[in-house]
């Protein structure tokens, strides 16, 4: 049951990363402008507009981020929800008497109305991510609807937005008529968090690192960097921190001494504990993760080296980034970013920052313990870290037998009939597979994965760091090219070759004349077919729980 839970959940850890990744050149484009520094007014006001509209990026993310094939409708529909419920939620909120009391009447409504678009924009992220939910379900759903003749027009994907429209309606009348306990809610939890202090911090910390295997840290961190408090309207940690509450900061300053000093002290730590004859191997690697993790603060590639590996080393990292959050928040420094916590958002937004110069004191001591402690330990324990591997190691390829990198990859994971669905978020490729017994491990490896995840039975992340979304979209012109296409090694305990599918499904796909061959695989059938134009998509949507096309002439049907 856990497991099928982490598999549901995997594309929103990954959705909720389309609109944070505009966050950097938001916090870039705001903090340039500002008078202390280029003191541009246009330029500041283009990077307040992200920021002032993040309910509707997170909608139109989470809605892309669960269509099964990503289609522009899904957005439309998260819009759609979105727009309705934040609009009609207003309707039901009457503002207190002292607004707008003594004015005249036209300008004590609109104080009413913006009072109430306030009330409302508090909650603008929630509302976000449950538009951006219905709207992409909706889409699985609803996308192939076949209606009436006299109503066609508005049938299949056109269909989509109106019914995410009607949800909205309904979503708008529970946040409107709740609103008085939803926002209370939201407050009081908010006050238990913050007043937790250290120890809400170091649960916080701990919890960010752990739940990095899963990648659902991002759930956690929209909470706390987007929900969180309340400023001017301004609400969650990172828009009050840009916003300029002195208070703003407490959780992602300790993400700084782990990200820009810990880690990059513990590559060194590996790199120095590594076997004489693989240190040229694996210092080239080490440096370049540790570089990546001091300038921008993208640590998952360094974590997934031990992770695995070295468990215990693990262990160790997560206590400590606990620990920093904790320090960090009781020295009263209060540092934050638009991306993540490396050099580059530190300089930016040091004259925001409350006694920022204090990263420098207590870098230098979490670098002399990450680099100790991981030094005892690995020796201590004999850990297998990078340069310390038993046997043979492959050494990084950049592409199978003349082929490209996105048809070796295509080929490491089994082949083009493995692969159900591709997507990636900043750092890995979150993956759906028919069989992960046709996942060539090593061949990955060879191919430069950091680490590879399985949350489930049919879910794979592979953690390739920066690049891995552009890996991701080579996959995809692999497999819409027909490169690397690989057919699973029959093997009588992985699939069967002359599957039957049932009378009703066979007839959806164009009758059996129309099926070329049929496999069995765990939960779905792979089905090459004679015509794919014969395929009634809206027939399989009623009879299975979806269909996913990797190439026009092969369906996996969901059963």
């Amino acid at each position: 049951m856990m497991r099928k839970i982490l598999e549901t959940l995997q594309p929103l850890g990954r959705a909720l990363m389309l609109p944070i990744a505009v966050l950097p050149i938001a916090g870039l484009l705001l903090r340039i402008g500002q008078p202390d520094l280029l003191d541009i007014a246009f330029i500041s006001a283009a990077g307040a507009a992200i920021f002032d509209n993040l309910g509707i990026l997170f909608a139109i993310g989470v809605a892309v981020g669960f269509a099964r094939d990503g289609n522009g409708a899904a957005a439309l529909a998260g819009v759609v929800c979105y727009l309705v419920t934040t609009t009609g939620a207003q309707t039901f909120l009457t503002a207190p008497a002292d607004v707008g009391a003594g004015w005249p009447e036209a300008a004590a409504a609109l104080a009413g109305k913006n009072w109430a678009l306030a009330q409302i924009d508090k909650l603008e992220v929630p509302i976000g991510i449950l538009s951006g939910l219905i709207g992409g379900n909706f889409y699985n759903r609803f996308a192939a609807i076949a209606l009436p003749e006299y109503l066609a027009f508005f049938g299949g994907r056109r269909f989509v937005p109106i019914a995410s429209g009607v949800a909205g309606l309904l979503l708008a009348a529970v946040i409107g008529y709740g609103y008085a306990h939803i926002s209370g809610a939201i407050d009081a939890a908010s006050r238990t968090v913050v007043e937790s202090g250290g120890a809400g911090l170091f649960v916080y910390g701990v919890l960010n690192r752990l739940l990095i295997v899963t990648g659902l840290h991002h759930i956690i961190n929209n909470a706390a960097w987007f929900v969180v408090g309340d400023f001017a309207g301004a609400t969650g940690d990172l828009r009050r921190f840009f916003a300029g509450d002195p208070n703003a900061g407490a959780f992602m300053s300790g993400f700084f001494p782990v990200m820009m000093f810990g880690l990059p002290a513990a590559c060194l730590a590996m790199y120095h504990e590594a076997r004489p004859e693989r240190k040229k191997a694996v210092g080239g690697m080490l440096f370049s993760l540790a570089f990546t993790s001091f300038l921008t603060g993208v640590t998952e590639p360094i974590e997934f080296t031990f992770m695995f590996v070295a468990p215990l080393l693990y262990a160790i990292h997560a206590l400590l980034t606990g620990v920093s959050m904790a320090l960090m928040n009781a020295l009263d420094v209060k540092l934050g970013f638009g991306f993540s916590a490396g050099l580059f958002d530190y300089v930016l937004n040091f004259s925001l920052a409350t006694r920022p110069w204090l990263l420098l004191p207590i870098g230098a001591v979490y670098a002399l313990l990450y680099y100790g402690l991981f030094r005892f330990f690995i020796r201590r324990f004999d850990l297998t870290t990078p340069g310390r591997e038993r046997g043979e190691v492959a050494e990084a390829a950049s592409a199978s037998a003349g082929g490209t990198r996105g048809e070796a990859f295509v080929a490491a994971l089994g082949g083009a009939a493995n692969l159900v669905s591709v997507d990636a978020c900043t750092t890995r490729l979150r993956l759906i597979v028919a069989d992960q017994g046709a996942v060539d491990d090593a061949a990955l490896s060879a191919l430069g994965a950091r680490g590879i995840i399985r949350p489930s039975e049919n879910a794979a992340q592979v953690v390739l760091g920066p690049v891995a979304d552009l890996v991701a979209e080579e996959i995809r012109g692999a497999l819409a090219g027909g490169g690397g296409v690989v057919a699973l090694a029959p093997q009588a305990n992985r699939a069967s070759e002359d599957a039957t599918l049932p009378g009703d499904i066979a007839g959806a796909l164009g009758g059996a004349a129309n099926l070329r061959s049929v496999r069995a695989l765990h939960g779905r059938y792979r089905v090459e077919l004679a015509d794919a134009a014969k395929v009634d998509e809206g027939a399989l949507a009623r009879l299975t729980r979806g269909l996913v096309r990797p190439q026009p002439d092969v369906c996996h049907i969901l059963i």
